[in-house]
């Protein structure tokens, strides 16, 4: 049997999900009205609900995020919110806290904020009941590989586009720390994406060994945008079978132009491989080309998945959307205009930005596009800052995100019509076949009248008119099978029609979930989460306030991006004065601790 592979789509709310339905997903992912990771994407279960009725019926799933850690008060809350989710026929929840185990009636994901990171620890969620695991971003192809093969009867997940955490899932504890606000209770305060100076032992600004500059007010934790598009493949012959798009903060244009970006990529591989199939049914068609440039991102990475390599991983620059590189200045009238060297069209309203001499990001709206191409900012003193050479970027394509505020996608399940006598009255009987091999047949008694003009055709023709259905039908797919020119009044073969669509629409590919026989948790107090060791010997369990000495552990290291590594490079310049520390602008310390046994970096809580 071929293996089925999802597109795993965000949706921020009930317009993104239908859009990530429309654009090609085989699945979305929601938060919850409460208990999710991203605390201001939450959703009304009626919502959710009415997403669950327009997905199911393209067997695409809905997963609803309880990602959290909850406290022993929101426990029954909890399980009220999972009945009422278990009673709109959600196909599975994507948790964290592991005492749902014991309660929910619908399958369970392990969610990346678990840290699925290892053999046993995939092990473990298969031994516990997971039905899916969502891998940590961290891990490379062998080590995708390895789990797979270790334990294959566990549907891998892993995230393929989006925004990166710079500290494994589930083991930051920095906002927390810092804000008071916990990421692993959904309310994250991007600590990663602040400024800091890399100070030395002395309390020195370390430089760039490689351009000389001091490391001050850089974004040192963070890092580029995910994309493993050209990687999939790849990662489908290392056992993932489940293709997640991050941004569930993230606007409807974003999710309408990844989603089919990433469908389309897909779709090319599963053209050429029959050991493999789609997850969902139904056919997009788009009125755009796709191109992830032209959404948000800081630049892109592939994070990891090729091991660690001297692509760079982060952006210190800026934390802000870059989008696509357009060209450099050609030429600049100053206070008044300029132009770009190369063929890229701009639009009025776009845009642009560029890097100062001294890395300070800078944007502007393009005001106005002359004949000849040439640049009116709306604020022309940005002109002082742009000299030929300066590499523009566009992070707001006007043109573009026109054609997204309209409708840019289609989807339709191929059907197949029979229509013949009826073998038990007088009367006609009319089949609907779907392509997902589902089928409804019904009889219609009617009296048998010869018409006086030929009607095969136009019953084709009425047939095939699925106006707003998710169907899609061509004459070639419609069959009458008549022994004579009966006529039927085309009000009455309509109404056959429609009540066929709406009993095929509701007897959706996606069934109910059973039951997994579990009892309610009501008040019980124990695992609220695994406590994490840190290099200084501290724990906690960043649920309630435990916060251990390592506010974040990462795959990313800093010594490593500045060419500075002492196990896997030939250091720049003069050996750095240990220890290194993070200092932000309020003159607050973070004690850098490299790990290099397991070739990791620790950001610590600062010393009194």
């Amino acid at each position: 049997m071929p293996r089925p592979i999802e597109l795993l789509s965000p949706a921020r709310n009930l317009q993104c999900g239908i859009e990530a339905v429309r654009h090609g997903a085989d699945a979305v992912y929601i938060g919850a009205p409460r208990f999710g990771a991203r605390a201001a994407a939450g959703n009304s279960v009626e919502d959710i609900a009415a997403l669950v009725r327009f997905a199911h019926p393209f067997g695409v799933r809905i997963y609803v995020t309880l990602n959290t850690l909850l406290r022993d008060g929101e426990l029954s809350d909890a399980q009220a919110l999972i009945d009422e989710l278990a009673a709109i026929h959600v196909d599975a929840l994507i948790v964290q806290d592991e005492r749902i185990i014991h309660c929910s009636p619908l399958p369970l994901h392990a969610s990346t904020q678990m840290d699925n990171r290892s053999i046993a620890d995939v092990r473990a969620r298969a031994a516990a009941g997971y039905r899916q695991t969502v891998l940590a971003r961290e891990l490379s192809l062998d080590d995708i590989r390895a789990i797979h093969e270790a334990v294959p009867e566990m549907p891998l997940e892993a995230f393929v586009h989006g925004a990166l955490c710079v500290s494994y899932s589930g083991r930051c504890y920095a906002s927390e720390y810092c804000f008071g606000r916990s990421a692993n209770r959904g309310e994250c305060a991007q600590f990663c994406r602040l400024p800091f100076d890399l100070v030395d032992a002395e309390g020195r600004v370390v430089r760039d060994a490689r351009s000389g500059q001091p490391l001050r007010g850089r974004h040192l934790l963070s890092l580029r945008d995910m994309n493993r598009a050209d990687d999939l493949e790849a990662m489908m012959d290392a056992g993932v079978s489940s293709f997640k798009i991050e941004g569930r903060l993230k606007e409807v244009a974003y999710v309408k132009n990844i989603t089919a970006y990433y469908r389309q990529r897909i779709d090319a591989i599963l053209a050429r491989r029959a050991d493999l199939c789609r997850a969902s049914y139904g056919t997009t068609t788009l009125s755009f080309k796709p191109n992830p440039l032209k959404s948000f991102n800081r630049g892109f990475t592939d994070y990891f998945l090729h091991g660690r390599t001297d692509k760079p991983i982060c952006q210190p620059l800026t934390p802000k959307s870059l989008g696509e590189p357009v060209g450099a200045v050609k030429d600049v009238r100053p206070g008044v205009s300029l132009a770009v060297a190369g063929t890229v069209a701009f639009a009025n309203g776009d845009g642009l930005c560029f890097f100062t001499s001294d890395g300070h990001l800078v944007g502007f709206r393009v005001n106005r596009v002359d004949q000849q191409g040439r640049l009116f900012p709306a604020d022309p003193a940005v002109l002082a800052d742009l000299h030929k050479g300066t590499l523009l970027f566009r992070n707001f394509d006007a043109d573009f995100e026109r054609i997204l505020s309209h409708p840019t996608a289609e989807r339709r399940i191929s059907v197949r019509w029979r229509l013949e006598e009826s073998p038990d009255a007088d009367g006609f009987r009319l089949t609907l076949t779907a392509e997902h091999g589902r089928s409804v047949t019904r009889d219609f008694i009617y009296p048998y009248e010869v018409a006086r003009t030929p009607q095969a055709d136009n019953l084709r023709r009425l047939l095939t008119r699925l106006g707003d259905t998710p169907f899609a039908a061509s004459e070639d797919d419609t069959d009458v099978c008549l022994t004579d020119n009966w006529f039927i009044p085309a009000s009455v073969f309509t109404g056959w029609r429609r009540q066929l669509t709406d009993e095929l629409t509701s007897n959706s590919p996606v069934t109910a979930p059973t039951s997994r026989g579990v009892k309610p948790f009501g008040l019980q107090t124990s695992g609220v989460a695994p406590a994490f060791a840190s290099p200084a010997g501290g724990a906690g369990d960043g649920a309630e306030g435990g916060i251990p000495a390592s506010l974040m552990t990462c795959r990313h290291c800093i010594r490593y991006e500045l060419g500075r590594c002492p196990q896997r490079q030939k250091p720049y310049g003069n050996r750095l004065s240990e220890p290194l520390s993070l200092r932000l602008a309020d003159g607050r310390r973070f004690p850098l601790h490299f790990d290099c046994k397991h070739c990791e970096m620790h950001v610590l809580a600062p010393t009194r």
